[in-house]
């Protein structure tokens, strides 16, 4: 955590720093390289720079590494609680990791979420997906979706309910589960009945196109991405929504600005979603990018916000 402070501390400290028009080119460089450096960095430790291993809550059972398809990539753990309620709620996970890295059985991925989810007598499902290079976003969004619909097809032998099922992702994660979100297709076509709803936590793409087409991309965009203007809009949010998008709620960090500020992108989002009738909510939090991953799950207003809107779905 003191790290990614840290990488947010120099990033603020840089884009402060004299506008282009107004410095060398040689300083003008510097800074576009350095802002890019600290991007990347803050992109990849997103997930694995903070290794520590997810700890079950005390009382729960696990089953790890549940394939749902053949890659050794394709698998999500199960977190059960001691005693299952008949019908339980799903609630699945995605990790973040800047598409590229990242795992299901992270500490911060699970412990504080998994220990709130469970003791609400909910089944907690945690999942990994193939990365970059060898699946660009869509492939992932499409392994998210046959997650969904693998852990629905045996949520009865967990007691729990499919049809209860809510989605949740964080940073890259954040973005695969709003893709779906946007295009519930991608679920259909997996066999996945549509979630209740998606919590997306942080998102780094609601808007491709908008981000790709900034003067600096970081190279964690540009691998996940590519050139491709059309891909860019097919794995877009934004540019996907459809009228039968689900509920979203779109979690952002009030004091993140790059590459793009993420709750103005939440709110073109929403804005989007009000104009076609899919309901929306923003949800600013004045946290870190992975703080607003972190601390989800423990006692503050922020995760009351999160069970109030959650609550409203499985009504």
């Amino acid at each position: 955590m003191r790290t990614l402070t840290a990488i947010a501390a120099v990033i603020t400290t840089l884009i402060l720093l004299p506008s282009p028009d107004s410095m060398a080119a040689p300083q003008q460089r510097l800074r576009e390289r350095l802002i890019q450096r600290m991007e990347q960095r803050a992109g990849q430790n997103d997930e694995a720079g903070r290794a520590e291993r997810a700890t079950p809550p005390p009382g729960a059972q696990v089953e790890r590494d549940i394939a749902y398809g053949p890659d050794r990539k394709q698998r999500y753990d199960v977190y059960l609680p001691a005693r299952v309620t008949p019908g339980a709620p799903i609630l699945v996970m995605v990790h973040g990791g800047g598409w590229r890295t990242g795992d299901k059985a992270l500490a911060r991925v699970v412990n504080n979420k998994a220990t709130w989810w469970l003791a609400r007598g909910g089944v907690f499902v945690s999942v990994n997906n193939r990365l970059v290079p060898d699946a660009d976003p869509l492939e992932q969004a499409r392994d998210v979706a046959a997650a969904v619909a693998s852990i629905q097809q045996h949520a009865r032998q967990w007691q729990a309910n499919p049809a209860k099922t809510l989605l949740m992702g964080h940073s890259a994660g954040a973005h695969l589960v709003a893709l779906l979100g946007s295009n519930p297709a991608l679920l259909r076509q997996a066999g996945a009945q549509p979630p209740l709803g998606v919590v997306s936590l942080d998102s780094g793409a609601l808007d491709v196109p908008a981000v790709m087409t900034q003067k600096r991309v970081p190279s964690l965009y540009r691998d996940a991405f590519g050139s491709d203007p059309a891909f860019w809009a097919s794995v877009s949010p934004q540019q996907q929504l459809q009228r039968d998008g689900l509920p979203m709620l779109l979690v952002c960090s009030s004091t993140r600005r790059i590459p793009t500020p993420p709750c103005d992108e939440a709110r073109k989002l929403a804005e989007h979603g009000r104009t076609l009738g899919v309901p929306m909510q923003v949800l600013p939090e004045a946290l870190s990018h992975g703080e607003i991953n972190d601390q989800l799950g423990l006692p503050s207003a922020y995760t009351d916000a999160v069970a109030n809107w959650i609550d409203q779905r499985l009504r």
